[in-house]
């Protein structure tokens, strides 16, 4: 337990940290960060981690299947959970407990706790947790645009762009030139200190936590409830050992910052997704360190 907490844990939230510190000391504008990672830093990473993966096709493929099946699981949980709260307050519930950190928070963590092949497995997860992000989501908080904004949203991630040239060039065996390789791989390196200093901001600038019943159902269904299904759904689907870990890791992580965000857009109750988010990210820092110790045990 301390070791994770001390070796793992501890870098993220000093990095954290800082970002919160430097929200708090100076004027950051959240939608040009938000936009260098979504246009810059994830499709580099994206692009670079499929290039060097050793990860067959099948395995990607179970790893997503194992995903979006622990997902839908944990959605139906939340589903019933919730039908004893205000009505307003259900999809928040659902969707925070739906959707995970698995940038900010869960690309680190990964490569902190299971190393470079740990790595590769996070970023196959979080591709998948970015689609179910912006087409769940916005259902989910209120967003009637159907399934052409659905579709729309997919086709503009471009995270998913870089996967798909980073597959092509697999498949033909060819390589990028030299100095552009390099500079991709620049641009992927400062992927993950950027993110984990974007989530600090994040949080450094969000307002104080209400603690309310549908809050607290949120935060028991991410952090506590989650991590167990997905051990007992990735068991089901027939994951063991390193993809196992990865997919029991992942859904570990906390709420993701992002699904405030889309809240404020969508949501008659972004005060609840906002507090939750924060919350579980809090909680999670003690979770997260217990499911660390134990990833030997899930394997």
């Amino acid at each position: 337990m301390v070791r994770a907490l001390t070796e793992v844990i501890l870098p993220v939230i000093l990095v954290a940290g800082l970002g919160a510190f430097l929200a708090r000391t100076f004027t950051i504008d959240q939608t040009s960060t938000n936009k260098i990672q979504l246009f810059g830093l994830v499709p580099a990473l994206a692009f670079s981690s499929i290039m060097k993966t050793q990860l067959p096709m099948g395995q990607v493929v179970g790893l997503g299947v194992a995903y979006l099946a622990t997902s839908l699981a944990i959605g139906l949980v939340a589903w019933v959970a919730a039908r004893g709260i205000p009505a307003k307050s259900r999809g928040p519930v659902i969707a925070c407990a739906v959707v995970g950190n698995n940038g900010n928070f869960g690309l680190p963590i990964a490569l902190l706790a299971l190393g470079q092949a740990g790595l590769d497995q996070a970023v196959v997860i979080f591709l998948f947790s970015i689609v179910l992000m912006w087409t769940v989501g916005p259902v989910l908080l209120g967003s009637h645009g159907g399934p052409r904004a659905a579709l729309l949203a997919i086709v503009r991630l471009p995270a998913l762009w870089a996967m798909a040239a980073a597959l092509v060039l697999k498949a033909t065996n060819l390589t990028l030139p030299v100095g552009v390789n390099a500079a991709v791989e620049l641009v992927a390196q400062a992927c993950i200190p950027m993110v984990l200093l974007s989530l600090g901001v994040q949080l450094g600038s969000s307002k104080r936590i209400h603690v309310t019943r549908p809050v607290l159902l949120a935060t028991a269904l991410r952090v506590v409830v989650l991590p167990l299904l997905a051990w007992g759904v990735g068991r089901l689907v027939g994951l063991s050992g390193l993809p196992l870990q990865s997919l029991v890791l992942a859904c570990a992580m906390p709420t993701a910052v992002n699904i405030a965000m889309i809240a404020l857009e969508y949501s008659e109750d972004a005060d609840t997704v906002a507090s939750e988010v924060a919350l579980s990210t809090l909680l999670s820092i003690g979770t997260l360190a217990i499911v660390v110790t134990n990833l030997p045990v899930f394997a």
